[in-house]
């Protein structure tokens, strides 16, 4: 019986780019950052949810062919994938304070049936919602 689920995966265009992204402009610390057969294992995650890291992949072999791999960093270049929601308990000020720190939203926070809810890009194209919901945690 599955249990839970500890580890999502973003495809990146540059791991080290995208570790600073998530780690000095998110606030997302780093869990682990080790190469294993040649793949580098690069995971991040919010500070108060131990329970869930982030796979920051460099879409290459062995995980795809090249021509495959190829094709999904295209994808995320063009910003045709999405990462996930990140929730927040204060949508606006969040908003504030990654637009400060340069973050491309595409959407400002807007109210949503279920909270507030604005979208942001990371550093290689991947969108992401940022979202206050109305229910809490």
């Amino acid at each position: 019986m599955i249990t839970k689920l500890n580890h999502v995966n973003v495809f990146v265009l540059d791991q080290d780019r995208a570790k600073r992204f998530y780690t000095e402009t998110l606030g997302l610390e780093v869990r682990s950052d080790t190469v294993l057969d040649g793949f580098r294992w690069l995971t991040v995650g919010p500070a108060e949810q131990r329970d869930i890291a982030i796979l920051l992949a460099y879409p290459a072999p062995p995980m795809f062919s090249e021509e495959d791999a190829a094709t999904v960093r295209a994808l995320v270049a063009k910003g045709s994938l999405g990462g996930g929601v990140f929730q927040t308990d204060d949508c606006r000020k969040t908003f504030e304070e990654l637009s400060a720190k340069g973050v491309t939203f595409l959407q400002e926070p807007a109210d949503r049936p279920y909270g507030i809810e604005a979208l942001f890009r990371d550093d290689s194209g991947n969108w992401f919602s940022l979202t206050q919901t109305k229910w809490g945690a």
